[in-house]
């Protein structure tokens, strides 16, 4: 066995050791403890298990890589979902915590005192974290499939069962223990490698300041402005100033991230784990601290990832790698087939361009005007899920820093993961099974349907997985659409409307996601099984040039106007509901998170 793969065994294996410890440590024995951890986590504790739950693999692998391939566009994804936080936690997780139910759903039914709206609730929750458990998945499958050298298929099968494993036994209680540790190791994983890199580049050990600082090679050059000659040299957009599809696509985009952000269930779920409205908020701010020491980061790893990537495809100007001396970490990707080369032109070197025709090409120099020929791009295929996983082999690193990368991306699949399996669980169990069809359910047989029900959703997302419709950052964006387009608004109306009705919030929610779900099965395949799309994913296509993945803000915008246009004619809440939702905004104590 090799160093590497030594090292690999040891990172993975080990903490998944720990995870499983945990898991038997702080086993769930009654459904308090399944779906809020029994109420009585610190804040601290819950601010670095958000952390994890936030950071996904879309944010741990996903996001970064984006980053080096869309330059500033990639923006989006920072600013929509620490935006989105800052959202949920000023207008959203204080006010649920003070009314102090379990889940998202159990929330809409108190307030639109209707099982109706619970069902629809239920239902968007369900179609929103299926989504986005895709991109984990996806994730999963593509750290496993590299680093323990097995099939993609496979890898997602060992990842399916590790989250069985901790999230089924241990509940929310298990899981908030185990997303910490998690927390951990993906803040190492992920800051250690730049800290090395931004060295390497820039001779700063802080990557945020190492993004814009000149080359350690003494050429006085800023490594942005090396970048973005070096990309547009061969034809690509200047890294610094290219955006997504256009000013108002970038707008929505990032609209539709913050508020899908706010949304998303599985993350407000974490605020009923502690005692107070006061701890909530404190949590909140933990939070947002333990995110940032990512996110800062994000940028930086992207660039210099992109960065790296392009000086070993051509060490020097205009002298590209020999295909048979390509480096090892190249050669290992290979073999997952998320990296692959094609020599168009017959020389056995590697030619990577903006160029996919099989010609060359005449492009002008974006920064200088000048024109050149650019050959065809033989780097056929370059995922841009690979990028942080393969970065620490791109700067040769040592082999332990790399094990530790892989151990960092799958933690950050595996405790968003948990997190979305058990938002599913809980609104299926307690609030469809509890809180509609079986009212007399006892709390043994809801906590059994609740790891039955978790079990299914494994497996149906493991299979989704098999076939995700994009990266997992992409993949990840349309959840959070559908979660702006449906719940965002809902819970919005909810705590600052107190007219706002049960049927006016319906008639709301199912015109948001619908139109939204529309939008995208019409682009992305129904249910993003391929070849059922039938607009295809063309910009001529989309709806003021706004992407199916930044249309949730659209959707949204259609939830709120349908709610306002039918409350019109169906008359306001009752006013024992209005006094609810006054007494909801008004500070005061508030007790342990309870069910009916």
């Amino acid at each position: 066995m090799d160093e590497l793969k030594f090292y690999t065994y040891i990172a993975v294996f080990g903490t998944f050791g720990l995870y499983f410890a945990i898991a038997w440590w702080a086993r769930a024995g009654s459904t308090s403890d399944f779906y809020v951890a029994g109420g009585g986590i610190t804040p601290l504790q819950n601010g670095m298990a958000i952390g994890a739950d936030w950071m996904s693999a879309a944010s741990f692998i996903s996001m970064a890589g984006m980053i080096s391939f869309m330059g500033y566009g990639g923006s989006v994804f920072l600013m929509g979902w620490t935006g989105g936080y800052v959202l949920l936690a000023m207008l959203l997780a204080p006010y649920m915590r003070k009314h102090g139910k379990f889940t998202v759903p159990e929330f809409i039914f108190d307030r639109y005192y209707s099982k109706t709206a619970r069902i629809v609730a239920v239902a968007c929750l369900i179609i929103a974290s299926l989504t986005y458990i895709i991109g984990q998945m996806k994730g999963v499958g593509v750290a496993f499939s590299r680093f323990l050298e097995v099939d993609y298929g496979l890898g997602l099968g060992i990842g399916m069962f590790v989250v069985w494993v901790y999230a089924v036994l241990g509940g929310m209680k298990g899981i908030t223990y185990t997303q910490i540790a998690q927390y951990v190791v993906m803040i190492f994983a992920y800051t250690i490698p730049a800290v090395f890199i931004s060295l390497q580049l820039t001779g700063n050990p802080i990557p945020q300041l190492g993004l814009g600082s000149t080359l350690a090679d003494g050429s006085g050059v800023y490594l942005l402005d090396k970048l973005d000659m070096v990309v547009t040299e061969i034809g690509f957009k200047e890294y610094t100033t290219s955006n997504l599809g256009g000013t108002l696509n970038m707008f929505a985009y990032t609209m539709s991230l913050m508020i899908g952000t706010a949304g998303l269930p599985h993350v407000i779920m974490r605020f009923f784990t502690v005692p107070s409205v006061e701890a909530a908020r404190s949590s909140a701010g933990y939070a947002l601290v333990c995110i940032a020491l990512l996110y800062t980061v994000a940028p930086a790893v992207g660039a210099m990832a992109r960065l790296n990537l392009m000086h070993t495809i051509e060490p020097v100007a205009g002298q590209n790698l020999e295909y048979s001396e390509r480096p090892q970490w190249f050669k290992d990707w290979e073999t997952t087939g998320l990296l692959q080369f094609e020599d168009k032109n017959g020389d056995g070197k590697i030619q990577y361009t903006a160029n996919t025709t099989d010609s060359n090409i005449v492009v002008t120099n974006d920064m200088t005007g000048a024109q050149q020929t650019v050959v065809p791009n033989e780097m056929v295929k370059v995922d841009r899920d690979i990028m942080v996983l393969a970065n620490p082999a791109i700067a040769n690193l040592p082999n332990w820093v790399i094990a530790l990368v892989a151990a960092g991306g799958l933690a950050a699949a595996l405790s968003t993961a948990a997190g979305l399996l058990l938002a599913i669980s809980s609104s299926i169990s307690h609030d469809l099974m509890k809180g509609v069809l079986t009212p007399d359910l006892s709390e043994k047989n809801e906590l059994l349907a609740g790891r039955v029900v978790m079990t299914i959703a494994i497996l149906i997302s493991g299979y989704l997985g098999l076939h995700p419709p994009g990266f997992a950052a992409g993949t990840v964006a349309l959840a959070f659409g559908l979660a702006a387009s449906s719940i965002f608004p809902a819970l919005m109306m909810g705590i600052f409307s107190k007219k706002m009705s049960g049927t006016a919030a319906i008639a709301g929610m199912c015109s948001g996601i619908g139109v939204t779900m529309l939008y995208v099965f019409q682009h992305k395949g129904i249910m993003f099984i391929p070849g059922t799309d039938f607009l295809g994913n063309m910009g001529a296509d989309w709806f003021f040039g706004i992407s199916p993945n930044a249309f949730g803000a659209v959707g949204a915008l259609v939830n709120f106007a349908v709610a306002f246009a039918v409350l019109k004619f169906t008359g306001p809440a009752p006013a024992n509901i209005q006094d609810m939702v006054e007494n909801m905004r008004t500070p005061g104590d508030v007790g342990a998170a309870h069910a009916h």
